[in-house]
């Protein structure tokens, strides 16, 4: 169903539980809802009082005059049931629930709600506001801005909204979703796509259900224009199924979180100061197009300071040309101008320089970004007779914000706070930090924002035949989509063993086919040759017992890399696709890099550059570089295989072995849907031999019950 108006700019609002009591929420929803009368008809409700706020009340939704267009909700938890038949009976259909509390009358709201075709947001909500429409309907007070906050917690959604106010960033709408029972993030998502007022979104969750049509809303919001921020719990980790695979247990919650946002073209932060510090600088500028940062200070050792923490965000301080060099050096002739730059004192001669260094620097093509960082803001405030210079300065950078064709965006760090020269730069929206860690922070969130979005995935595979439990049919499978394996037999006996022995190039590797995690239960042996392979096979049947064997020419090349594909079906977010250090210690070293599934060639490559094993892959104390053609391929293969592939609820293969001469698969795990989930409990998977495997895996967490 479509989000209704009545959640955006209703004709008429009526509040239930309206009073005059400040510590009751019926004061602020009453006195929130009276300050936009003049734009539409609103109604108080109250079973006790003929008068609240000076106004009239009804003393039940039945003997108002007409169907409000919204009815806010704050009555105790037996009473919402009975108010919302009667406004239903009265021809409402859209509600504002802030009571918590309903417990088994959640199941019965819920269903009015279908059955009516009404829609309701909460319960447990902290409430909503829309700055354009005077419209405010929650506990609180906001300052109008251009950042809209969805928010499953309402406190949290709060939180943001007054740092925010505090740093001079209004809101234009909030929505505290609750308990979701209804109306959910998506929802209101999905409605600010066309919001005129906003430009960018705030959204916390603390779970993910429908993350694909989450995933898509923001797409259109990055389509419209707008920039999206996301901060989250990481507690959603309990609501992923872990497969059986060395995939499942490597990549965390928080892992598919990041790689949702990269497709979406949003942010992940981490903390509420952290979502504020980026969202004031997108009020302000676009996303620097790159990496590179120019520090320019009146101190060395806060442009130092500077310096490194920027490379620890993420950032790159590129040392100037010789040719900016030397213009800077007219400016500054006793000052460090490699970058970053030290004004070693020339900004105290003429407060000027500070403007004419930066738009130097800005006009050079060398940096994608300025922090300036150090005393401007404290002039003034320290030293009355210079107020004007200082503003004078501040009023030249502003107008730079404005006209800057090359859109390199300032970001100035100030030892200031609140000096009357601080608030002159917001006004101006030049985005100011009191400390240089929020300012690089910031700055680093942003460059993420600021590359080239992820293509839209276009997958043509076919969708595959769910192969069979066991090695041999995955190694069937794999082979379907292209990517190489050893020459191998399957064997059942002692006889077919030696026939396949003879048959192949040694050394030779065995498998025990219907063993997962081979290696933890003795059930892979390498490097057999002619005088070893008969008695490895005999000890090897005689303790796993009859079943399907493979027997695998070893891959015995030099230089070789081996590494980890994954792809498993995220509950929330759908099909992924996993790279990392693989072999036997891919757990130990976890390093990983995920993306949703399918991914194209570039982001193949790019899932490799995140790697801290990347720098193997380009060859490593004299081996040669690997052919990363075919590992991309082989990625691609694998992301493709478990988007189109619905029975298949997890590929790993691990390892895959790059060289300088292609990339070979030597073991590989695929597991049908239905089959992935393993009780916390250890349970037990018989193979053929009868013999039993152990697994244990973690398992499914209850969700978090949302409070304020």
């Amino acid at each position: 169903m479509s989000f209704p108006q009545a959640f955006v700019d209703p004709s008429s609002v009526a509040v239930v539980g309206a009073t005059e009591d400040r510590a009751k929420w019926g004061y602020w929803l009453a006195t929130g809802a009276l300050a936009g009368a003049g734009r539409r008809q609103v109604w108080l409700v109250n079973r006790r009082a003929a008068q609240v706020l000076g106004r009239s009340c009804r003393p039940t939704v039945d003997d108002l005059p007409q169907a409000p267009d919204l009815v806010a909700l704050c009555v105790p938890p037996r009473h919402v049931l009975p108010v919302v038949r009667d406004a239903l009976a009265k021809g409402c259909r859209a509600f504002l629930s802030i009571t918590a509390g309903l417990g088994a009358d959640e199941a019965e709201l819920a269903a009015l709600l279908r059955e009516s075709g009404a829609r309701l947001i909460g319960p447990n909500s902290l409430g909503l506001f829309n700055a354009a429409a005077d419209l405010r309907l929650a506990w609180g007070n906001f300052t109008p801005g251009r950042l809209a906050i969805v928010s499953q917690s309402g406190q949290l959604g709060s939180e943001i909204a007054g740092l925010g106010a505090r740093a001079g960033l209004g809101v234009s709408r909030f929505y505290s979703v609750g308990n979701q029972l209804d109306v959910g993030a998506v929802d209101v998502l999905e409605s600010l796509v066309s919001d005129e007022h906003t430009s960018t979104v705030a959204l916390y969750l603390e779970s993910f259900a429908d993350g694909a049509r989450i995933v898509t809303a923001l797409e259109a919001l990055r389509r419209a224009g707008k920039h999206a921020l996301v901060l989250t719990t990481g507690a959603s980790e309990g609501s992923r199924l872990l497969a059986r695979s060395h995939t499942g247990s490597m990549t965390s919650a928080l892992d598919v979180v990041d790689a949702a946002c990269r497709a979406a073209g949003a942010l992940r932060v981490a903390t509420p100061r952290e979502l504020v510090d980026a969202a004031r600088v997108l009020d302000a500028t676009t996303p620097p197009g790159g990496r590179r940062v120019a520090i320019i200070s009146d101190s060395g050792g806060q442009g130092g300071i500077a310096a490194d923490l920027a490379v620890d965000r993420g950032l790159r301080v590129p040392v100037f040309t010789e040719r900016l060099q030397a213009r800077l050096r007219d400016l500054l002739p006793a000052a460090t101008v490699s970058n970053p730059v030290d004004l070693a004192g020339a900004g105290e001669a003429d407060l000027q320089v500070y403007a004419r260094v930066t738009e130097l620097v800005a006009a050079s093509g060398e940096v994608d970004s300025i922090v300036l960082s150090g005393y401007l803001g404290c002039y003034g405030e320290d030293s009355p007779s210079l107020v004007d210079a200082e503003s004078a300065v501040i009023d030249r950078l502003g107008r730079r914000r404005r006209t800057d064709a090359a859109h390199v965006p300032l970001i100035v760090h100030s030892m200031s706070a609140a000096s009357p020269a601080v608030a002159r730069l917001r006004e101006h929206r030049v985005p100011v930090f009191d400390t240089i860690d929020a300012a690089l922070g910031a700055l680093g969130h942003l460059t993420r924002l600021g590359g080239r979005p992820r293509p839209a995935p276009m997958t043509v595979r076919a969708e595959a035949a769910v192969p069979a439990p066991g090695y041999w049919a995955a190694r069937t499978f794999l082979t379907a989509l292209g990517i190489a394996m050893p020459e191998a037999r399957r064997v059942t006996d002692a006889a077919g063993f030696a026939a396949a022995c003879a048959s192949l190039r040694p050394p030779l590797v065995l498998k025990a086919g219907w063993i997962e995690h081979k290696s933890e239960h003795r059930a892979v042996r390498t490097g057999l040759g002619p005088d070893t392979a008969a008695a490895v096979f005999r000890e090897m049947y005689e303790r796993l017992g009859p079943g399907e064997y493979v027997v695998e020419e070893q891959d015995i090349r030099p230089g070789v890399v081996e590494l980890l594909i994954g792809a498993r079906r995220d509950r929330d977010f759908g099909p992924t696709v996993t790279v990392g250090h693989g072999g036997v210690l891919a757990e130990l070293w976890h390093d990983v890099s995920v993306e949703l599934a399918p991914v194209d060639r570039r982001t193949a490559a790019g899932m490799l550059d995140r790697l801290r094993s990347r720098r193997l892959l380009d060859g490593w104390r004299g081996q040669p570089a690997v052919d990363l053609d075919a590992l991309i391929d082989a990625i691609v293969a694998v992301s493709e295989a478990i988007a189109v592939t619905t029975g298949v609820a997890d590929i790993e293969v691990n390892p895959i072995r790059v060289g300088s001469e292609g990339a070979l698969a030597v073991d590989a795990l695929v597991v049908p849907r239905g089959a992935e989930v393993v009780p916390k409990s250890a349970c037990e998977a018989t193979g053929a031999n009868g013999h039993r495997e152990t697994e244990t895996t973690e398992e499914q967490e209850t969700s978090r019950e949302h409070v304020h």
